[in-house]
């Protein structure tokens, strides 16, 4: 009797363990395919848990740069991406790929560097002069080359200072928008990137702003479906209530919100519907 009632509470015991296991196997899952930036600057960390609770569901983030995240989507990988890419996402959604395009919310880029700016590059009011004056002086770059949002937007603005950037001062590094603060920390480096991955960072590296404020550093983000007719068997359901709670009046309050107890200023701007 004694070893039957040792090895029934260690049934129970096994039961007790796997159970948890078992209900969260049988949660709905959301996969989220997104650009760094929303993972880098925690955003992600601080509102996902909120829809995953009043859902009871479980979201799968995959943060990549925003040509991969789209790539997920577009192949039916994905349920749902949250990319910074505009001219991007009119392509894949003119081609039936995504469905239900709005516009989250926004930010902009910022040029960062060594506070010895020896490029010179402090207080001009041209991100494109900004550049030039890098690429004169050789001084190092360290792109992200890595298809994402901020490296298309690094490519528009080389573009439009007539410079194609090559040689040993411009690295490519290949990499997500914290490991590229990183290396332009430890290279002494200028580098383009989101003013929110920075503000969540800049604690971290000696890498003051150099270079802010022009209109062509503007940085929006969009939401897109996967389309349903394309893929039958994404989450369409799922993926259209966690685009609607991030669109929704509560949702943008909290994006609004995130950021200013720890930094003092919104790391995301809500656009509220504009």
């Amino acid at each position: 009797m004694k070893r039957f009632t040792t090895l029934a509470l260690s049934l129970l015991l096994v039961l007790s363990l796997l159970a948890p296991a078992a209900m969260a196997k049988d949660k709905p899952k959301l996969v989220l395919a997104t650009t760094t930036s929303t993972m880098d600057s925690g955003l992600l960390d601080f509102l996902v848990p909120i829809f995953e609770k009043e859902n009871g569901c479980k979201v799968q983030i995959i943060a990549v740069g925003t040509g991969a995240a789209i790539r997920y989507g577009k192949d039916g990988n994905a349920d749902i991406v949250m990319v910074h890419d505009p001219a991007a996402e009119e392509v894949v959604v003119k081609e039936g790929f995504f469905v239900e395009r709005k516009y989250l919310m926004y930010n902009d880029f910022v040029i960062v560097g060594p506070a010895e700016d020896p490029a010179g590059i402090k207080g001009l009011a041209s991100a494109t002069e900004a550049l030039k004056k890098i690429e004169a002086s050789q001084a190092t770059f360290v792109s992200r080359a890595d298809q994402s949002g901020t490296h298309k937007k690094e490519q528009r603005l080389w573009e439009v200072a007539g410079v194609k950037p090559k040689g040993s001062w411009y690295l490519e590094a290949g990499a997500g928008m914290e490991a590229i603060l990183r290396i332009a920390n430890e290279k002494r480096a200028y580098s383009l990137t989101d003013r929110g991955t920075y503000l969540a960072h800049q604690k971290e590296y000696d890498l003051p702003i150099l270079n802010e404020g022009d209109k062509e550093l503007f940085n929006p983000y969009h939401i897109m479906l996967v389309a349903p007719a394309k893929y039958p068997f994404v989450n369409y359901s799922l993926a259209k209530k966690f685009s609607d709670f991030l669109t929704s009046e509560r949702g943008q309050k909290l994006i609004a919100e995130y950021g200013v107890d720890k930094y003092g200023q919104p790391l995301f701007y809500p656009t509220s519907g504009k």
